[in-house]
This record gives structure tokens, sequence and C-alpha cells, in this order.
């Protein structure tokens, strides 16, 4: 399944899992946010920490998010963004 269907299919439950891991304002950016994603494909999505955040929270957000969509989720922080890329991709990223 292409990950941008999966990701319509499952807008309200991503949302809500975003929510119960400690972090916030899920954005969608690369493939799926312009439109040429295909089967195979991994979502990539942007979330922020927020205060108090672990790495197993992240872990476990990715883990949650791939076992609901059925698709590779590249999850990310803006701070995880090579800098050379990073205004652009936070420009661009459109909200879930």
């Amino acid at each position: 399944m292409k990950p941008s269907i999966a990701l319509d299919l499952k807008r309200n439950a991503v949302r809500e899992a975003v929510s119960r891991f400690h972090t916030a304002n899920p954005r969608v950016f690369g493939s799926v946010l312009h439109g040429n994603d295909q089967d195979g494909c991994d979502l990539d999505l942007l979330v922020d920490a927020l205060p108090g955040t672990t790495l197993f929270d992240l872990g476990g957000l990715q883990v949650e998010l791939e076992e609901l969509l059925g698709v590779t989720v590249d999850l990310l922080t803006p701070g995880d963004i090579p800098r050379k890329f990073r205004d652009k991709v936070l420009a661009e990223a459109s909200p879930v």
C-alpha cells in the first residue's frame, strides 16, 4: 500500500498516537508530501519532542505507527534533519 493512502485512512489514529508518546505537531515531508510515493515507500514523518520526551517515546511511536499503517515510518524530529536540508524540510512539511 502507498504510504499516502495508509495515512489518509488512519490520519486521526496517527494524531492520537503522536499525543500519547509525548510528541506534537506531526508533519509529513518527502515523497508523500510531493505526491510521488509508491507501494514500498516509507512515510517520512516529522514530530516535535515535548519536554521529557525520551528515545523510548520516539521508538515506541515509530513502532506503533508502522504497525498501525502497515508501512515503514521514518520518524524524525527537526534536530535529526541535517542542517543542509533542515530549513527546506521545515518550510515545506505539511501537518497531518
